[in-house]
């Protein structure tokens, strides 16, 4: 289903190639049909607004909220394990799981990243996609929450990944994400002594309970 491969596009730095694009990547979200028409209208938004915007300022405002604020990390693990070794063993176990169906990882990205999740749940049966979706369904209601606070037109993304879950996100868990998130460091300084200082480490472990969330680009194992 290409709507997740979309969806993972609409969530990475907007070059200017993903720019052209987007018309393109509305297309499919349509075509695919997995989405009601109020997500493609909110989903619609944002691309209307990427091909508005200036390039650099476009650009300056993903780094100012993906990249620069902890809070809104696409790193979905730093929202339940931070970046401690419970983080590194739930992904060392993802990156099994993810073997498990069929796919050897071919990216530098940590294997908890969004958009690259997003592209493995475009290789995989609608059915397991909506069950990967919906162990991190949580994390990713709280995502669709702060970026609902900041109004800005990347909630849609959220939201629509929240509705294409095979359950509903848990309320508490959801507060419980809110509540434990780092605080934003208050400098770029900061933030860079934050990563030199938590490392992550690797080795065995649980990663999501019934389905891998994988890393872009993927290849079939022979």
């Amino acid at each position: 289903m290409l709507t997740y491969k979309a969806l993972g596009a609409l969530l990475t730095y907007p070059e200017e190639d993903l720019v052209a694009g987007l018309d393109e990547v509305m297309a499919v979200l349509r075509a695919d049909g997995l989405l009601d028409a109020a997500h493609l209208a909110g989903l619609q938004a944002l691309a209307d607004d990427l091909k508005a915007a200036d390039l650099i300022d476009a650009q300056e405002r993903y780094v100012s909220l993906f990249d620069r604020s902890r809070t809104l990390s696409l790193h979905l693990y730093e929202h339940v394990h931070g970046e401690g070794r419970e983080r590194g063993t739930a992904m060392a176990t993802l990156v099994e799981l993810y073997r498990f169906h069929g796919f050897d990882m071919a990216a530098r990205e940590l294997p908890d990243y969004l958009p690259l999740l997003c592209e493995f749940l475009s290789l995989v049966d609608d059915a397991v996609a909506r069950r990967v979706i919906a162990d991190a369904v949580s994390v990713l209601a709280a995502l669709s929450r702060r970026l609902t606070e900041r109004e800005t037109p990347y909630a849609a993304v959220l939201q629509s990944l929240v509705h294409l879950s095979s359950k509903a996100a848990d309320a508490a868990e959801v507060e419980a994400i809110l509540a434990a998130t780092p605080k934003d460091a208050d400098s770029l300084e900061e933030l860079d002594k934050v990563w030199e200082d938590a490392p992550v480490t690797f080795g065995p472990g649980d990663a999501l309970t019934s389905c891998p969330m994988a890393s872009k680009p993927a290849h079939r194992a022979a």
